[in-house]
């Protein structure tokens, strides 16, 4: 991380307080470029299905898994996460990944999140269900199965039963719950690539971010983008 700055400072929420409740954070991990209504209804309905207190959206610094390709600066990514979670009190933007020097890794955010939390805050890392299957390859995975419960989020449709038997498979012992969530058809690649087009995003992301992009020409845009 780059600096001193306080965790409290890079949006962490105040939680743990009671030492006689169980708080249920959760993390919502991803590049976010640009976060979309998918990233949003999967996070509100990990709140209602697992009894989650509040959502960290946590907009990846520098991507392990995609050096090979250009990302949007994190800045950006962080300011459009903000915008999109603003009207909501059960949601928090973070950039705890985003002020962190060199490359970003899952396990080492989760360990800083279990480092700053006492016990009685339990940590569920949620992602997509195509990650879920990957997981077991990231860097440091035993140690994320550790720190953190897994959430997948999957479409309609997805063939869960490849998931389940890759960590089924897998000498590490993961603790994970599935949510199968309509919106996620919906993917980052596909709202840059209507962007390119001059196409419409309304609806397929909040208005806010709509108009961060617009200013900012993100995604090869321009005043000619359809709001």
């Amino acid at each position: 991380m780059s600096g001193n700055v306080p965790l409290d400072e890079l949006g962490l929420p105040d939680l743990g307080s009671d030492p006689t409740h169980v708080y249920r954070m959760g993390v919502m991990g991803g590049t976010f470029d640009p976060i979309h209504n998918g990233h949003l209804v999967a996070a509100q309905q990990a709140v209602g299905d697992l009894g989650l207190d509040v959502v960290l959206f946590m907009p990846a610094g520098r991507p392990a898994f995609k050096q090979d390709r250009q990302v949007t600066r994190g800045e950006d990514r962080y300011a459009m996460t903000l915008l999109a979670t603003s009207d909501n009190p059960m949601f928090l933007a973070s950039r705890l990944e985003v002020d962190r020097e060199g490359i970003t890794y899952t396990a080492d955010t989760l360990q800083t999140l279990r480092d700053h939390y006492p016990d009685n805050v339990e940590i569920y890392f949620i992602t997509g269900a195509d990650a879920i299957i990957d997981i077991v390859t990231w860097h440091d995975a035993e140690r994320i199965a550790r720190l953190a419960k897994l959430v997948g989020a999957t479409r309609p449709g997805y063939d869960l039963g490849r998931a389940e038997r890759v960590l089924d498979s897998s000498p590490i012992d993961f603790d994970v719950r599935y949510l199968e969530v309509p919106a996620l058809a919906i993917s980052s690649s596909y709202l840059r690539r209507r962007v390119e087009r001059g196409q419409s995003l309304r609806y397929l992301t909040p208005d806010s971010v709509i108009g961060f992009v617009r200013k900012h020409h993100l995604y090869g845009s321009g005043d000619e983008i359809v709001a």
